[in-house]
């Protein structure tokens, strides 16, 4: 049998010609491989850029930054921005004049939940979720906190502070009235003096809110009290020393706050058209401190060094009580009706101008202590008002506590970012 003969495939060899194209279209496809590379990594390292300059450095950088260190334990602005928000309730305009309250109050409560683990009392985070909830709440590390020291404070004034505030006590019973002036104060009880009811000359003339709400009536209360309860530093001290029956003497009170206050105005210039005038101005806190200033000044002294000394705007000690040119509408009728009056000569020192929508500090007290119960038992009332006063005495020790390292970086542009992210969010 014959054998088959092997087929021979002859083997290809691409010509020169067609080396060399082949050559040339590797080094192409070489060089588009390239070049795509290039492309994709110019795009990439842009897109980067741009991700830092447009997101990164304005939004995710500022909102990492730390605003705020209570010894060691640091809060950045996500968290401030958020605690902001919960305390304005959002809105833009409470967030402005909130900027710096709210660092003290992260700064505050921080301190709290740090002192309050040291004295053996916590909050579970399960507590603090309920709490959320229950009060719909936002969910966010600053408000978690935000409500843990809150828990933190009702547990301490309950089993730490109250077993310090005694079931019962001495009591006085208080009349009392917050008056403008020694003169008054003394006219006053001069007539009370001669037979005229306490009560019904407190209901007329009392600038105290409480004591004016009360006819001057303040009824049965503890040491401890009124101070708080009237904002007063002096008035407490001053029953708690008198003799039963005893009508006080005026007793001076120089922070204590009242809804009136006393203009001294001088119209030193006014534009042709009368909607601008240039005035300096003071503001007393009594008719009586009014006249007194007034008669100095025409005897020679000098307005702008009695305004630093004397007058109660903020500002008088740097600018002697020159308000330079006012409009309408910035200083309240009673100030605007003189300022702007036609008639009202330039150069002339006005007749001291009652204000009650002005607010000015100092004043005397009028009391008398009717009867003393050395055994009293606490009101529910006034229990909550010394738990209060025992938990603000503690907590301010802790802000002003040296041993504390605070440390605040908030400048006027993280202030503004702040501010800017509540009115965004």
């Amino acid at each position: 049998m014959a054998k088959r003969k092997k087929k021979v495939v002859a083997e290809y060899k691409p010509t020169k010609r067609q080396l060399s194209h082949l050559k040339k279209q590797r080094r192409r496809q070489r060089i588009i491989l390239i070049a795509g590379i290039a492309v994709i990594s110019v795009v990439l390292v842009l897109v980067a850029v741009g991700v830092f300059y447009q997101w990164y450095q304005p939004e995710y950088k500022p909102l990492h930054q730390t605003v705020l260190e209570v010894n060691g334990k640091k809060f950045n602005m996500d968290y401030y921005v958020k605690a902001l928000k919960y305390y304005s309730g959002g809105q833009p305009y409470y967030a402005q004049y909130m900027v710096d309250s709210v660092a003290d109050y992260i700064e505050q409560d921080e301190l709290i939940r740090q002192q309050a683990l040291e004295l053996g009392y916590s909050v579970s985070g399960s507590e603090v979720k309920r709490e959320i909830e229950d009060k719909d709440l936002p969910d966010n590390p600053a408000v978690r906190d935000i409500v843990e020291a809150h828990l933190l404070v009702n547990q301490l004034k309950e089993d730490y502070f109250g077993p310090q505030v005694p079931l019962s006590a001495e009591h006085r019973y208080v009349l009392a009235m917050f008056l403008e002036s020694e003169s008054l104060a003394a006219a006053l009880r001069d007539r009370i003096a001669a037979g005229e009811d306490f009560t019904e000359l407190a209901a007329e003339f009392s600038l105290d809110g409480f004591t004016k709400e009360k006819s001057g009536d303040l009824g049965w209360r503890p040491r401890g009290i009124l101070d708080g309860l009237l904002f007063s530093t002096v008035i407490d001290d001053a029953v708690f020393s008198a003799s039963v029956e005893v009508l006080s003497q005026p007793l001076y009170d120089e922070e204590k706050g009242k809804g009136l206050g006393y203009w001294l105005i001088e119209v030193l210039e006014k534009k042709e058209d009368s909607q601008e005038v240039h005035v300096r101005a003071m503001l007393l806190a009594s008719e009586e401190e009014a006249l007194s200033i007034k008669d100095r000044i025409a005897a020679g002294e000098d307005f702008a060094q009695l305004a630093a000394e004397f007058s109660q705007l903020d500002g008088a000690g740097e600018d002697g009580g020159d308000l330079g040119f006012v409009t309408r509408g910035t200083w309240g009728a009673t100030f605007e009706d003189y300022a702007f009056d036609p008639e009202t000569e330039l150069n002339t020192i006005s007749e001291p101008i009652a204000d009650e929508t002005v607010t000015s500090r100092g004043g005397c007290w009028l009391f008398v202590v009717s009867e003393i119960d050395p055994g009293r038992p606490l009101s529910d009332e006034d229990r909550e008002l010394l738990l209060s006063s025992l938990l603000g005495d503690w907590v301010s020790s802790l802000v002003e506590d040296p041993q504390n390292e605070v440390v605040n970086y908030l400048d006027d542009e993280m202030r503004a970012f702040a501010v800017t992210r509540v009115i965004g969010s």
